[in-house]
């Protein structure tokens, strides 16, 4: 049906330039470490005469790397006013000009002898990181009929990990892997920009945005009719109409409103928990060991790149397959299942690692945990996640919600990135323990305290955890003394 590619070709064009990108910028960098460290020690001998020392040229690569998560920061923070001043189509569009400029600044950083550029470049991509992975799932989330609400908005998933995949494919030695390449391989990012500002402005802005936010109904329907063909509309009208009546007269909630607001208590906890386990369960940090194992393994140096490719794809495979089931297993099995066999699996790769060198076949063991660890995190946390603000919070809170969000999961991946050597250096083969300790946390708090939302309209998710906020003063509405009192005359 028509309406089902325009959905489609709508998710696409937001996807490729959106959180495309995060997965993207975050694998392109790994392939050309040694030759950026060592166009910075040139860079500095021709400048001043003097090479670099080994510890100062680790210093610099440390900050060019941190300046990603530092910009991604930024952009979860400003991703929030943005969505509400411009409109989820709007900002997703200018949000490419970040990348440009990022492609601008890398690609012709070694032209310019100055390896500031990189840095700049990756706080520039980090901006774009942040702004689209708060935004899309938004923009999606919104646009997307009920019954298919949570396969669309996981589609940001998916297309992180396509990204990463991609990423790692291009930085390959056959492709722009090569010494001479690398400048091109930081700018080949303006691609995936250029072919959203070529493709999303033929697709409509959310139309709950442009009801509810924007107060203009005839554009609503107007959106709704280009994403849903001329199908009887009144059922989802109606439903938007009543959202937008619940919410009349208030204004888009700043984040530290969310924090003083006892009616968001529990949304509010429950995206703290799920956005913080999402970077501290140690799914990154299992491609820190990967190639170190892989070796271990028996694998030649020289393969040990396309085994790597074969761990980012588990992550595509299980997103693409939780795309499919999400709307028919629900959101809460797929997170206490994800976090669950993660936890196992945490167990087994410690004990793997400890007799890594006793037991001649513990490589293989540690190789299938690494798989395993990967596949558990995309099946459910890595998806999920990234839906769930979208549906426990209302329009108004939405945008503050995401920045939450956005700035957690940024402030943890630099946490992580900065902790997880010395944590390795303390714990050694038992560097897993917070990890594990992390995944059985979130998973015991979903199965206790996380409502299902599958199936529900925002209105009916709100008045559920209505409940769950307001359970201990349900006594209180019984006693109407001080009413009766006020409207005596004397």
């Amino acid at each position: 049906q028509l309406q089902n590619k325009i959905l489609i070709l709508t998710i696409c064009a937001a996807g490729i330039g959106g959180t495309f990108q995060y997965g993207y910028n975050i694998s392109i960098i790994n392939a050309p470490t040694s030759y950026i460290q060592r166009f910075m020690n040139e860079t500095w001998l021709e400048r001043t005469g003097v090479p670099l020392e080994s510890n100062t040229i680790l210093l610099l690569w440390s900050f060019t790397v941190s300046t990603y998560p530092l910009g991604g920061l930024t952009g979860a923070i400003v991703a929030g006013p943005m969505a509400i001043m411009l409109g989820r189509k709007m900002s997703l569009l200018l949000n490419n000009v970040f990348v440009i400029i990022a492609a601008i600044l890398s690609g012709f950083s070694r032209m310019a002898k100055s390896f500031e550029m990189i840095m700049l470049s990756r706080f520039f991509t980090g901006l774009n990181a942040g702004v689209s992975m708060n935004i899309q799932p938004m923009y999606l989330a919104e646009s997307a009929p009920k019954k298919l609400r949570g396969a669309v908005a996981l589609t940001s998933a998916s297309f992180t990990a396509l990204g990463l995949v991609l990423g790692q494919v291009i930085g390959l030695r056959e492709l722009l892997g090569e010494e001479n390449s690398w400048p091109l391989l930081l700018a080949s990012n303006v691609v995936p920009a250029l072919i959203q500002l070529m493709a999303l402005p033929w697709f409509p802005e959310s139309p709950r945005y442009l009801l509810i936010d924007r107060g203009d109904k005839e554009s609503c329907i107007s959106a709704l009719q280009k994403l849903r063909g001329h199908c009887d509309l009144s059922a989802e009208l109606e439903e938007m109409l009543a959202e937008q009546a619940a919410t009349e007269g208030q204004r888009a909630k700043k984040p530290w409103e969310l924090f003083q607001n006892p009616a968001v208590r529990w949304q509010l906890m429950s995206i703290i928990v799920l956005s913080s386990a999402m970077q501290l369960c140690g799914n990154d940090s299992m491609y820190f060991y990967a190639a170190s194992v892989f070796q271990e393994a028996g694998i030649p140096q020289e393969k040990i790149p396309y085994v790597v490719i074969g761990t980012g794809s588990c992550e595509l495979i299980t997103s693409v397959t939780c795309n499919m089931i999400i709307d028919r297993a629900g959101r809460r099995p797929l997170l206490m299942g994800g976090y669950s066999f993660m936890a196992g699996w945490a167990i087994v790769f410690m004990v793997a690692l400890s007799q890594q060198t006793q037991v001649s076949w513990m490589p293989y063991l540690s190789m299938v945990c690494i798989f395993a660890y990967i596949l558990s995190f995309g099946i459910g946390p890595a998806g999920v996640t990234g839906v769930l603000p979208t549906e426990v919070f209302d329009q108004m809170s939405r945008p503050a919600a995401y920045m939450i969000c956005g700035s957690l999961l940024w402030f943890n991946l630099f946490l992580v990135g900065t902790a997880f050597p010395f944590i390795v250096k303390s714990l050694a083969h038992f560097c897993y323990v917070p990890f594990f300790v992390v995944c059985i946390f979130t998973a015991l708090y979903v199965g206790f305290f996380l409502p299902e939302t599958k199936g529900k309209s925002f209105l009916e998710i709100s008045e559920e955890f209505k409940k769950r906020n307001f359970k201990t003063q349900t006594h209180a509405f019984f006693y109407k003394g001080p009413e009766e009192i006020k409207s005596t005359m004397l």
